[in-house]
């Protein structure tokens, strides 16, 4: 082993090489690069272990020749120990005129070798591709993580194959077939790009669980008090708008109690089926009710004469009619209480209810054709977790999910794991064992739907992903988010996140970020962002012995999130589109029907 140089200066964070030879700079040239690894002595037997961050030449003129000194600004990460162990963190730094030695691949492999806790290989390190990076899956997957890389980074392709490698699936090749393993995975996919990763041939017997608007079932009555009032109910109304949200709280607990007798106690957010048409039925008959002011009766008329004594005894059955206003003494009747205030609610509630692109959510049959009532409510639940096909994957296809309701479709989904996740600790917990299931939850694309600023179209499931994010954990649930803007994410997400997987990152202002979530002592790893090549990533956290550039390899199948090869198309024979196929798609029609 021989000397390459020595110490010129060091600090906590900086310890700079001085190499005196041209000659020993180039034998070593290829060793000498940013992220190689160097030691230094530190005493008889101990050394420091620096990563390479910057490199500077010097160029001295000594009587009409070249004198070449180079300076190599290192990042002190470690140390090896006398019996060979690795500890990250330096406690002792070493002093100038102290020898510096190139570490060897055994070196690198001491740094890096995995244990009975590192034991899963997520990738082959850069500076040495021989050599994989050994992670700890369970701080890994046990723990929120982030995915984060610009356009062309190969960040959809690292998503596919960590989730291939943990469920199982090799060169399209399920290793677990006949044999399931208990992985659970959630995968909010916003453009259908994931279903290819996990389409295997059929002799593999492994099935994915995709749910888009024509499987998926997610009845309006799942929603909370936000959602609700999100889909059926417009903000911006300032018409009585205190007494919208009051009136329609009251019919839909209202007829929840209906619907429900056996339920012991019914709240605004309790999952049990109510009817949207009959609470609609209920609103238009108050927005419309006359008020016969006869002695003794002083309450709303119907047409036919009959009192209402008990609004929710009449108004949910259908629309009535009313008598007329009247100011005569034997006809006297007045407008009621709540008389066209409630005019645009009632046309708002009515052009959802009609919306067929929502019938997914408000008119949702089940196989048999009967509507999801609430005993029908496990069936949703195992839809939601991958039981109903005992599939390890769930992909849920947002693609086509309408734009003003995708909030409110990932904060429901959210919210029925989550509440799985907590029911089920809390089982676990009385029969004194740990959480069987534990499930994870992927947010593709997650810049779209958990925006840093406060937004109200994506206030609900901004909502219910912050909660899974602070207290998912502890009941087995937790979450990955992929972003290609992650400084567009919230950061209340972010900051529980306990590693992130940085690809290539070319805007400035995501660099800036990424670099805020760094340790301080590793945020020169951080330059090489945007200079990555494609499926190589810096992984930095607490499943890593210490961080790392890794370089990750295709998934097989791959998923759909190749660019489209503009110019190469362009220059193909001129292709026909068929329209009317196009067209049936577009509106939503029944494809097997004739032309």
């Amino acid at each position: 082993m021989n000397s390459i140089g020595s110490v010129l200066s060091c600090s906590p964070g900086l310890i700079t090489v001085l190499v005196k030879s041209l000659e020993v700079f180039e034998q070593c040239k290829h060793q000498l690069q940013i992220g190689q690894y160097l030691k230094i002595a530190q005493g008889n037997v101990d050394f420091c272990i620096v990563a390479i961050r910057n490199i500077r030449g010097m160029l001295e003129r000594r009587e009409d020749a070249e004198h070449w000194q180079f300076q190599i600004d290192c990042q002190p990460i470690g140390g090896i120990e006398s019996d060979g162990n690795f500890l990250r963190g330096v406690s002792l730094l070493p002093v100038p005129t102290e020898e510096v030695f190139i570490a060897e691949e055994s070196t690198i492999r001491s740094l890096f070798a995995g244990d009975a806790q590192y034991a899963y290989p997520l990738g082959k390190l850069s500076v040495s591709r021989a050599i994989p990076l050994m992670v700890n899956p369970d701080k890994l997957f046990g723990q929120h993580f982030a995915i984060v890389g610009s356009t062309g980074s190969g960040k959809s392709c690292a998503v596919a194959r960590i989730l291939q490698d943990v469920i199982g699936i090799s060169e399209a090749r399920y290793k677990h077939s006949g044999s399931q393993n208990n992985a659970h995975i959630v995968l909010f996919d916003l453009h259908d790009e994931y279903t290819s990763a996990f389409a295997l041939a059929e002799e593999q017997q492994f099935s994915v669980n995709r749910l888009d608007v024509a499987s998926l079932r997610l009845p309006y009555w799942l929603m909370n008090a936000e959602e609700l009032e999100s889909l059926f109910m417009d903000r911006n109304d300032d018409s009585g708008g205190v007494n919208q949200a009051a009136v329609f709280k009251q019919a839909v607990i209202a007829n929840k109690e209906q619907h429900n007798p056996k339920q012991v106690q019914v709240t605004y957010d309790s999952p049990i089926y109510f009817s949207i048409r009959e609470v609609l039925n209920y609103i238009d008959n108050l927005d419309r009710e006359v008020i016969s002011r006869l002695p003794k009766e002083n309450c709303p008329k119907l047409e036919d004469n009959t009192l209402v004594r008990e609004r929710k005894a009449h108004y949910f059955e259908k629309v009535h009619e009313f008598i007329q206003q009247s100011t005569a003494k034997d006809t006297k009747a007045t407008h009621g209480p709540f008389h066209g205030d409630f005019t645009r609610l009632v046309s708002r509630l009515e052009s959802r209810v009609s919306d067929r692109r929502l019938s997914f959510m408000l008119e949702p049959v089940t196989p048999d054709g009967s509507p999801y009532t609430s005993d029908k409510f496990d069936d949703i639940v195992r839809q939601c977790v991958g039981y109903s096909n005992q599939s390890n994957v769930t992909v849920v296809d947002l693609s086509g999910v309408p734009f003003e309701v995708l909030s409110i479709v990932v904060s429901v989904v959210s919210r029925v794991i989550f509440d799985f996740c907590f029911h089920h600790s809390k089982i676990c917990a009385e029969q004194q064992t740990r959480n069987s299931v534990p499930i994870m939850i992927v947010c593709e694309e997650a810049h779209n739907y958990l925006p840093n600023r406060e937004t109200a179209a994506y206030r609900a499931s901004r909502k219910a992903l912050e909660r899974i994010a602070k207290e998912g954990r502890k009941y087995g649930l937790s979450m990955v988010v992929v972003s290609q803007r992650p400084s567009e994410v919230s950061e209340t997400i972010f900051a529980q996140c306990s590693n992130i997987l940085a690809l290539r990152l070319t805007s400035d202002a995501d660099q800036l970020f990424i670099r805020r979530m760094f340790p301080e002592n590793v945020n020169g790893i951080a330059d090489a962002l945007p200079n990555l090549r494609a499926g190589e990533c810096v992984v930095v956290g607490d499943c890593v012995l210490m961080p790392a550039v890794t370089q990750l390899d295709m998934p097989v199948p791959p998923p759909q999130s190749q660019s489209v090869r503009t110019h190469t198309e362009w220059q193909n024979p001129w292709k026909n589109v068929e329209f009317r196929k196009l067209v049936k798609r577009w509106r939503r029609e029944d494809q097997s029907a004739t032309e």
